[in-house]
């Protein structure tokens, strides 16, 4: 049985670097593409970060019902194709879907069975510190990406796990866990110690044992919010 993977996180998390990692070091695991309707930014290419549509042809998609999920994030669509999972069904391959709250939210109500995954930030410094390294976008974009970032991080109790993505090394190490360690729960096979080891990792990014870490990190987030109130 395919297994579906979720992950989500704000801009500039760092998410993308964690499953480029992901991807090359966890065997039989596919990765769903998404589509979008924005513009190719850089080297960006069709077919390798996203399939890129006109607005008309992405509708003309959700006419025909043929996404397990879509939003509109900063004036463009992005969706995920039923496509990709009936592809990694019929290859024996686990899912790797790279998607935003709101698309979360949309794949859980479809699939219970999915695991979902919730990259957060050190803190709100840290976090708009990347989004001006890339010199990607300009302030009033980044600025609203931070506002956006805040909206997103209050979401993250619906997630079953939460990865503190401050050191890269030990992050990546995190997150193989969490597919591995899901791997290994519907095996039903004996595990050596090793095994033992990757459940171990694994349930201490569950939700329910890394509420305490994320406090600081929420206040950070809050702070900055009811400081620009005033």
């Amino acid at each position: 049985m395919t297994a579906v993977y979720i992950i989500s996180a704000p801009s500039g998390s760092g998410k993308s670097t964690l499953v480029d990692k992901v991807r090359e070091l966890v065997p039989d695991l596919d990765f769903s593409i998404s589509y979008t309707t924005r513009a190719p930014r850089g080297d960006e290419q069709n077919g390798r970060e996203y399939f890129f549509v006109s607005r008309d042809e992405f509708r003309e998609m959700i006419r025909r019902d043929d996404f397990l999920e879509y939003a509109e994030v900063f004036g463009n669509y992005y969706g995920t194709a039923k496509s990709v999972l009936r592809q990694a069904e019929k290859r024996g391959k686990d899912l790797l879907l790279d998607i935003d709250v709101q698309g979360a939210e949309q794949i859980k109500g479809k699939l219970p069975e999915a695991v979902s995954i919730f990259i957060m930030p050190p803190d709100r410094k840290i976090l708009e510190a990347r989004l001006r390294k890339r010199s990607l976008d300009a302030e009033g974009v980044i600025q609203r990406r931070l506002v956006t970032a805040s909206r997103e991080i209050e979401n993250y109790e619906k997630y079953d796990y939460i990865l503190v993505n401050d050191r890269l090394d030990e992050s990546i190490g995190a997150l193989m866990a969490i597919l591995l360690a899901e791997r290994l729960k519907c095996s039903g096979v004996k595990g050596s110690a090793e095994d033992a080891e990757t459940l171990a990792k694994a349930e201490s990014c569950r939700l329910n044992n890394i509420r305490e870490r994320l406090q600081p990190i929420i206040a950070s987030f809050t702070a900055a919010a009811i400081s620009g109130r005033r």
